[in-house]
């Protein structure tokens, strides 16, 4: 807790000195221009990744970026919290642009393989997985059995983030906005010890590096 202190010290003195203006021009109103669909893992930084400003990113973060299917009024409390954020975002605050970011060494993406005996001690961890069923499907189906653990790590953390653009499309805001070209949906995947970014090319079905 000290740490936090500390750093709430140096935020106020440094980092809002250096950006009042900004703050003020902040204080009765925000215009992100990017909904930021990540996953909660501490060390994803959206803000620090793209380098964006306070007031730049609308971010919604949960285990493994997942983004529920549309739903009109979810019944599952878990499931409305995303789908409200998004809702918001591209209804109230107009975004005009959607990027989904995974990241290497996810721990969300992992434990989609673990056991029932193992996830029956996190339920509510279990039952939001669930909506990741399909990715681990796919991933098994394309590895065969000389693939080691790494490839299916990879694998199925990028197969992933483009399973919850698939999600995103089911939103028929979203898909009206996008058919318009009024609103761009953008995969990403961050490599944490390397800081190398991919971005999903939809034509190639690839994720390249971002140079």
């Amino acid at each position: 807790m000290e740490s936090i202190l500390a750093g709430l010290i140096k935020f106020r003195t440094q980092d809002y000195e250096e950006h009042k203006n900004l703050f003020c021009r902040l204080k009765n109103r925000q215009e992100p221009h990017t909904l930021f669909i990540a996953c909660s893992d501490s060390r994803v930084v959206p803000e620090l990744i793209t380098k964006s400003l306070p007031g730049e990113l609308f971010v919604v973060r949960n285990i493994a970026n997942i983004i529920p299917k549309y739903h009109q009024v979810p019944e599952d409390l878990m499931v409305s919290a995303t789908t409200a954020a998004i809702e918001y975002a591209v209804q109230v605050l107009k975004v005009k642009s959607i990027i989904v970011c995974g990241h290497s060494n996810c721990g969300g993406c992992a434990s989609i393989y673990l056991p029932d005996t193992v996830l029956d001690n996190i339920p509510n961890v279990k039952k939001w997985l669930e909506l990741a069923e399909n990715v681990k499907t796919r991933v098994l189906d394309e590895l065969d059995s000389k693939d080691d653990q790494m490839k299916r790590e990879w694998l199925t953390e990028q197969m992933n983030i483009v399973e919850q653009i698939k999600h995103l499309l089911t939103y028929p805001f979203i898909v009206e906005k996008f058919n318009k070209k009024e609103l761009d949906i953008v995969g990403m995947y961050y490599t944490i010890e390397t800081g190398e970014v991919f971005i999903y090319n939809a034509v190639k079905g690839l994720f390249e590096l971002v140079n």
